[in-house]
C-alpha cells in the first residue's frame, strides 16, 4: 500500500511536458529539508495521507483518460515496492514521470521495461542538501530523463555551471534551469547563461505558480 496525500489532474508545471496535462499522484514523505521546499506540508511525520494500493492507483489514472502520470512528493522513491506502480503504469502504455529529489539510488529503477522517465533534482548550495546528492545517478541518465537544477543565487548559478560541465550532462540528459520562486530574477540567470555558454541548457519557470497562488494544492 502506497501513502497517498494527493492525487488530482493539471498540467504538468516544467520539464519536457511542461503545458501538458497529466495526472498527478503525490505521496508523503521525504528524506531531504530543502530550504526552498514549497511541499513542506506533504513530509510531515503526521501528514493525513490515503492508503492506496497499485490496483487503486490505476483504477484512478484510467477513469482520467489522461496520457502523462506524474509521480511525485515528498519523494515517491520512498515508498515501499514502489516498482511495482512504476511497472504497472509503464505496462499500460502511460507516460509515467518520476520527480525524485537526487538522493535516492535510481539504478534499480532504471531496470524496469519500458522505464519511466526520471526528472531528477541536483540540489544546489542554497538549498542546503547538497551533500545529499548521490551523484552516480548522474552516470545513468538519458535523453528519456531531465535533471532539474533549482537556483536562487549567484553561488548556486556558478555551481550548477560546474555540474553540468563536470559530467557533460547536456550530452546525456535533458537540463533544466529554474529560479528559487522570488528569489532571483530570470534574466540575471539568462546573462549567466549567456556569459557561461550553457549550450543545451533549458531554463523554466514554474508554470503551477503563475496560473495560481503559489502557495494553492491541487494544481
Amino acid at each position: 500500500m502506497y501513502k497517498v496525500v494527493e492525487k488530482f489532474v493539471s498540467i504538468n508545471g516544467e520539464g519536457t511536458h511542461s503545458g501538458q496535462l497529466a495526472v498527478f499522484i503525490r505521496f508523503a514523505g521525504c528524506n531531504l529539508n530543502c530550504s526552498f521546499c514549497d511541499t513542506t506540508w506533504a513530509n510531515e511525520k503526521d501528514v493525513p495521507y490515503e492508503e492506496m494500493s497499485t490496483e487503486q492507483i490505476l483504477e484512478y489514472v484510467s477513469g482520467k483518460n489522461i496520457n502523462n502520470i506524474t509521480l511525485t512528493g515528498g519523494e515517491p522513491l520512498m515508498q515501499n515496492n514502489i516498482e511495482e506502480l512504476i511497472g504497472a503504469l509503464t505496462d499500460k502504455q502511460y507516460y509515467v514521470e518520476i520527480e525524485t529529489n537526487g538522493s535516492v539510488s535510481l539504478e534499480k529503477y532504471k531496470k524496469i521495461t519500458p522505464p519511466p522517465s526520471f526528472t531528477m533534482d541536483y540540489k544546489l548550495p542554497g538549498s542546503g542538501m547538497e551533500s545529499k546528492m548521490d551523484k552516480d545517478n548522474l552516470k545513468l541518465l538519458t535523453k528519456n530523463d531531465t535533471v532539474k537544477f533549482v537556483a536562487g543565487s549567484k553561488e548556486d548559478l556558478e555551481r550548477f555551471s560546474e555540474v553540468v560541465k563536470l559530467y557533460n550532462l547536456t550530452d546525456k540528459c535533458n537540463v533544466y534551469l529554474s529560479p528559487v520562486f522570488g528569489k532571483i530574477k530570470m534574466e540575471d540567470m539568462v546573462d549567466f547563461m549567456i556569459d557561461n555558454n550553457m549550450n543545451g541548457v533549458t531554463l523554466q519557470a514554474q508554470l503551477h505558480k503563475i496560473i495560481w497562488d503559489p502557495d494553492k494544492r491541487g494544481v
